[in-house]
């Protein structure tokens, strides 16, 4: 990654950034992450949660996840912006969504995940590996 890693919510009122190289970028088509999107998916940029300067506080809501873990999205509680994304399952790591980088170009997803639920309109690169379901043993 040749930028640093910043964004925030629409309003101002959370910032974030990063020098780190992201764990992973990737596509999720999960009915999760479609409906916290408003799209065919959510990208999302994994980053280690050390690796990343927060000001604001984001308000999170919790949910169960396919899998049975809990998931919870992380959003701007002034504007509502949708900002990041947190699984039990791996605690160290935060998803950030691409949407709300500076930079949104700096998405390069090396995957699509839960590609059995995308609907037939959401086009997903040829370059990336798929996933019927998730890596990782995530179901």
């Amino acid at each position: 990654m040749a930028s640093k890693l910043s964004g925030g919510c629409a309003c101002g009122a959370i910032r974030y950034e990063s020098d780190a190289e992201p764990t992973v970028m990737l596509n999720c088509h999960c009915s999760d992450c479609r409906k916290a999107s408003g799209s065919g998916h959510a990208a999302i940029v994994i980053v280690q949660k050390s690796t990343l300067q927060l000001s604001g506080e984001a308000r999170f809501h919790e949910l169960r996840g396919g899998s049975g873990g809990t998931i919870e999205r992380g959003f701007c509680p002034d504007c509502g912006s949708p900002l990041f994304v947190r699984l039990e399952r791996f605690p160290n790591v935060l998803g950030v969504q691409t949407g709300s980088l500076d930079d949104p170009a700096l998405h390069k997803p090396s995957m699509d995940l839960y590609t059995d639920s995308a609907p037939a309109w959401d086009m997903m690169g040829p370059e990336t590996r798929k996933f019927a379901r998730g890596p990782f043993g995530i179901a």
